[in-house]
């Protein structure tokens, strides 16, 4: 799967290319900021209009992720939706394959701050998740540890022989996990942004998304 693998408290996890996060132990994946329906959302609220593909092709990818893995949990880390109406005007053949990929296995919502309320999909609505060493929570907590978290949207900036190279990154030290985004219509936090250096050790690592996870020590400017 072209991942990179890491421990957080001795929790063997994997990066994916795709940035979903794989615990292969307990065959939970993990995803986060998905903001299905954010081009309605826009167009809704007077905005620019954008071509309204980014649902399907967020649940494309989704799929995939959990064909490949075999997942018998899979948890959104909130904002799923870009608001609770966006969650409502899905279109019916993205609400069937959303079923259809929640069927047989655990399928947990994590309140984000786009979508702080239930949804009307199935599955489990919380605040937050623990299993075993692992709390999994929309927003990182200062002092946390053994947390894994999404909302800030991460990015990390490579330069390559003068080629530079920005891409969604996952964020990762030795108490805590970040995910990117997974959404399609998804921007993005600098890894160098104040509130991500405040929150990340200084020997944390970046795995940047793409054909295959690279890792890099996190940029800091």
């Amino acid at each position: 799967m072209n991942g990179h693998e890491f421990s957080l408290l001795g929790v063997k996890l994997t990066a994916l290319p795709s940035g979903a996060l794989w615990w292969p132990g307990e065959r939970i994946l993990t995803v986060s900021d998905l903001h299905l329906g954010k081009a309605e959302r826009i167009a809704r609220q007077g905005g620019a209009f954008l071509p309204p593909y980014e649902v399907r092709d967020t649940l494309s990818r989704l799929d995939l992720d959990i064909g490949r893995t075999g997942a018998t949990t899979v948890i959104c880390l909130g904002d799923s939706f870009d608001d609770l109406l966006s969650a409502e005007a899905l279109p019916e053949d993205e609400r069937l394959w959303l079923t259809r990929l929640m069927a047989g296995r655990r399928w947990i919502w994590i309140a984000g701050n786009h979508d702080p309320a239930p949804v009307d999909f199935g599955g489990s609505n919380m605040a937050e998740f623990g299993s075993g060493r692992l709390t999994f929570r929309h927003i990182a907590q200062q002092h946390a540890t053994g947390e894994v978290s999404g909302h800030f949207h991460p990015k990390a900036r490579l330069n390559l022989g003068g080629k530079v190279i920005s891409r969604p990154c996952f964020l990762y030290d030795a108490h805590r996990v970040i995910l990117p985004a997974y959404g399609t219509y998804t921007g993005g936090l600098r890894s160098d942004a104040p509130e991500l250096t405040g929150l990340m050790q200084r020997s944390a690592i970046a795995v940047m998304t793409g054909e295959a996870a690279r890792a890099l020590p996190m940029p800091r400017g």
